[in-house]
């Protein structure tokens, strides 16, 4: 699957269109008092678009990683759209928001995860503007990341859903984050908290998804991160117990594409997502599987059906999907190619 200069140019125009563009805007906002009556750029001067915080943050990442890989034809204009928002000023009233009364769960832990994942991005990039703007991101990345390590140890059990409150993604990000820039706390922590959680983890039964909302498999997204933390042989024992049906030419519902029957509905719209999620995840899981040819095929022919499914839904004419499928859609498109 060839992710090239004029995928990336189309599928930039969504976030193009929506890092600056303030309503519909789902805010995620406790009022402390009649000063927090205020409007989301208000409130986020750096991330106030696309419709919510992580949506707005993982857009900012989604345009950056696709001026790193190509040579677009809008690269100006996208250039000057994140210049506006990820200024020192800011993003230091970001922080100041995290810091106020009641704010301690904000955007835990998807608006975190795609915040490192931002920041790494940007550590990166080899490019005098990106080491701009890395460094204005730095006191909000140190305060999501003091986050991360003030809150895993307290987090007694994971949240296996799939959306946005889900561990396991969560973890997977902060974990590409750490060994990209160099964060051996982190790394630590994260590496004993999933295996804590997920380690002992057995007899799965896919037929419990999809859950009609989404836009993770709590299943793949869960051995996705595992297959970072193991060697290919742990994994694979792992996997096989986990969940049997992927190995010996079982039926398994996870390897087929899901239907979207009303893509106006923003919840239902959540499985186009989902086949993007899942494409993702299978394709890494199939890598870490190389040593069981028969394995590896089935899942890799799977991600790849997935992607198609998922990705010709991206671009729909509704922003309710449109905020923010492009960024999963540049996921996916750039996991294939790691």
């Amino acid at each position: 699957m060839r992710f090239s200069v004029e995928i990336a140019s189309s599928l930039a125009e969504l976030p193009t269109q929506g890092i600056c563009r303030e309503y519909p805007n789902k805010l995620d906002h406790v009022i402390n008092g009649p000063t927090d009556l205020r409007s989301p750029k208000a409130l986020h001067p750096a991330f106030y678009g696309c419709f919510d915080w992580h949506s707005a943050v993982h857009s900012h990442w989604m345009l950056i990683h696709v001026l790193r890989r190509f040579d677009l034809p809008n690269a100006a204009k996208i250039r000057r759209l994140l210049a506006a928002n990820l200024t020192a000023e800011n993003i230091r009233a970001e922080v100041d928001y995290l810091a106020e009364p009641n704010r301690q769960s904000f955007e835990r832990p998807y608006g975190w995860a795609w915040l490192l994942h931002l920041a790494q991005e940007l550590r990166g990039w080899d490019d005098d503007q990106a080491r701009e703007w890395s460094q204005n991101l730095m006191p909000l990345e140190a305060a999501i990341r003091a986050r991360f390590v003030e809150f895993l140890p307290r987090q007694q059990y994971p949240v296996r859903t799939g959306t946005h409150s889900n561990t396991a993604f969560s973890l997977s990000m902060a974990f590409d984050y750490a060994l990209t820039v160099g964060d051996e706390e982190l790394s630590s922590l994260v590496t004993d908290r999933a295996l804590d959680y997920f380690g002992s983890d057995v007899g799965y039964q896919p037929f419990q998804e999809p859950s009609g909302a989404n836009f993770f498999s709590p299943t793949l997204i869960e051995a996705d991160l595992l297959r970072r933390l193991m060697t290919p042989a742990e994994f694979e024992a792992w996997l096989t117990g986990f969940l049997p049906d992927l190995f010996g030419g079982a039926e398994c519902n996870l390897l087929h594409p899901v239907s979207v029957s009303d893509r106006k509905d923003p919840q239902l719209g959540h499985l186009d997502g989902l086949n993007l999620s899942r494409a993702w995840c299978l394709s890494g899981i199939s890598k870490a599987l190389v040593g069981n040819p028969e394995v590896h095929k089935r899942l890799a022919d799977a991600a790849y059906q997935h992607a198609v499914k998922g990705l010709s839904h991206v671009i729909t004419g509704d922003y309710v999907g449109e905020h923010w499928l492009a960024t999963f859609a540049v996921y996916v498109l750039s996991s294939f190619e790691s």
